[in-house]
């Protein structure tokens, strides 16, 4: 019998839309998280890592095999409140669709992975192995839980691992880009800009950095996972039209692919520095986020196991390609061999990080037993 009849489960995950928890506060999910696991006897430990952020983690089980599920509790922005049908922070209900922010990146995840480790243990399963909930902070920007997790040995005894953020609908992933986030800073000398000759714009070598850094990235041959990305996606600079700025900075997103690593870009870009500043620049790089992509055998055991069980949710053949964004996986599957059990695989309809977030009801009813399922027949087939 289950312990969450299907308005149960909603419940759940709208108490965790309503949590804002834009790019913070993850310690109101964990606590709740907390109490709800204590409710139905699962102990739980908060980890505390800055004011008003935390992690969580949870195990049902014991001993070896050791599957480690993952999800994050923080979600992006909403943006424009006025674009939005309904309040982003109220889980709302049109059509058979749920709408708000994170139902899809990716609440309905961690949500459909707390229950079905419930009705799991009420079930006293697993009967081997063990069932680690790994509930993150800070992944949207940093991904600084991911991190800690990692550092904190939580991924050295573990047989698989599964992500449960959406990589499409239904599909899954078992490699990801890498994430190179980074800041470059150029200095100048403000004057009058009738006379630029006596100063030195900020601006302009920045702009002809970023310029020729983007061609050179654009000529690199597509790897297995697609071509390389460079995305200037902020650029500030003056302050006055009619004087020249003495500061400019400029916000990089570069997604890397294995063929042209983080250590490349890197490379490369300090080399761009050095020919700018022998002319006269003075420009400098600081590192915001440095991630490596990710890439694990498309039919390790994990993703293998889940095409066989997916089909019979998704009414087709269960795609498996690359992850268009990274995932805690950036850190939690770091250094793993290629053979190694992992994949992302959650509920989502690709409207992440959009206004009016939304998600088909039936998929996240659907990932809370698919999920019981694929936890213990990985389980049993690793022991």
């Amino acid at each position: 019998m289950k312990v969450f009849n299907t308005s149960d489960a909603l419940a759940v995950l709208s108490k965790l839309i309503s949590f804002k928890t834009v790019n913070g506060n993850e310690l109101q999910v964990a606590e709740y998280l907390q109490e709800l696991f204590s409710q139905h006897g699962i102990d739980s430990k908060i980890i505390q890592l800055k004011n008003g952020r935390a992690n969580l983690v949870a195990e049902i089980g014991k001993n070896a095999p050791v599957l480690a599920v993952s999800g994050h509790m923080d979600v992006v922005s909403p943006g424009d409140l006025k674009l939005w049908q309904s309040d982003p922070f109220i889980l709302t209900e049109k059509n058979e669709i749920l709408y708000g922010r994170g139902v899809t990146d990716m609440k309905a995840g961690l949500a459909a992975m707390v229950i079905a480790m419930i009705e799991l243990h009420a079930q006293n399963l697993p009967k081997v192995g063990t069932i680690r909930l790994l509930a993150t902070m800070g992944e949207e920007v940093g991904e600084a839980g991911s991190a800690a997790f990692y550092e904190s040995g939580y991924m050295r005894d573990t047989d698989g691992l599964l992500v449960g953020e959406p990589s499409s609908i239904y599909g899954t992933a078992s490699r990801q880009k890498g994430s190179y986030d980074l800041k470059l800073i150029s200095k100048g000398k403000s004057v009058h800009s009738s006379t630029p000759e006596r100063g030195y714009n900020a601006l302009v070598p920045l702009i002809q950095l970023l310029t020729e850094a983007n061609a050179n990235f654009e000529k690199i041959p597509d790897g297995a996972m697609g071509p390389l990305r460079f995305n200037v996606d902020v650029l500030n600079g003056g302050d006055q039209v009619n004087s020249l700025p003495d500061h400019a900075e400029a916000q990089v997103n570069i997604r890397t692919i294995p063929e042209y690593t983080n250590e490349q870009v890197t490379d490369a870009i300090n080399q761009l520095i050095q020919k700018y500043n022998a002319a006269g620049a003075q420009i400098s790089l600081e590192t915001i986020m440095n991630e490596p992509p990710i890439s694990t055998n498309e039919n390790n055991a994990m993703v293998t196991l889940i095409q066989k069980i997916g089909k019979n949710y998704a009414g087709q053949d269960v795609v498996v390609q690359p992850s268009p964004g990274i995932t805690d996986a950036s850190n939690l599957a770091k250094n793993q061999p290629k053979n190694f059990p992992f994949a992302i695989y959650g509920p989502g309809d690709m409207s992440q990080h959009q206004v009016n977030e939304s998600l088909p009801k039936q998929m996240y009813f659907d990932f809370i037993d698919l999920y019981q399922e694929l936890f213990i027949k990985f389980l049993n087939e690793q022991s």
